[in-house]
Formats: C-alpha cells, structure tokens, sequence
C-alpha cells in the first residue's frame, strides 16, 4: 500500500489514470482526458492516460513523468516521497495539493510514521 502513495500524498490506488491503465479501459481513459482537460485548461488525450503510479515503475501520464514539481523536487532531493522533507509542513506547493485532496497530507503522516525516511 505504501508505494501506491505518490510523493505528494494522493493514493494512486483511487487515481482514474492507472485505473484505467491497470484494467485497460477505454471509456475511463476519455472521461479523465476529458475532466483533466477542462480542469488544466490543456488538451489531454486518451492516449496520454496511462499510468502505474508515482512510485511504481512503468509508464506514467506526462504530467506525472515531467511535468509535476512536486514529483520532480522528491527526486531531486533523493527523497521517497514528500513525507521524507523537512520542509513538508511549509510546502506552498504541496499546499496546493492539500487544499484539494485533504487525505493527501494525511498519507504523508501516515507514511513518515511507518516508513524508514531516506533517499530512494
């Protein structure tokens, strides 16, 4: 369960991208490129709907292969995860992801309390 906790929080196991990628369905993959296009005011594709999860190997949306700073900042730092940062609880950009998803920094706790902290 713990690596299907992405490094933001969000639980990728509830994610509609690697749900339709984990039970290869398409009507799932356009309804999310369609709400993540109207959400992000960018076209997304079917196409670009594939995802295992943040911290498992395989494919990953674009978003969450390149474009996503707080994906990008864990690695940077050779962190697991954001629950590994001391800066965590001051985060603007993790903020964000809080305002929208209330569990999301509740896994963090969750996560910084039963893992090993360190670099991956």
């Amino acid at each position: 369960m713990e690596q299907m906790i992405a490094c933001c929080g969000l639980d990728c196991e509830k994610c509609d991208a690697r749900l339709a990628t984990v039970t290869n369905d398409s009507a799932l993959r356009e309804k999310t490129a369609a709400l993540w296009t109207q959400l992000n005011g960018v076209t997304i594709t079917p196409e670009m709907i594939s995802c295992t999860g943040c911290r498992i190997d395989g494919v990953k949306t674009p978003f969450c292969d390149s474009i996503c700073p707080i994906r990008g900042c864990v690695r940077e730092k050779g962190l697991n995860t954001c629950a590994d940062c001391t800066q965590m609880d001051q985060c603007p950009t993790l903020g964000r992801i809080a305002a929208n998803n209330p569990q999301a920094p509740e896994n963090l706790k969750r996560l910084r309390e039963t893992e090993p902290t360190g670099a991956i």
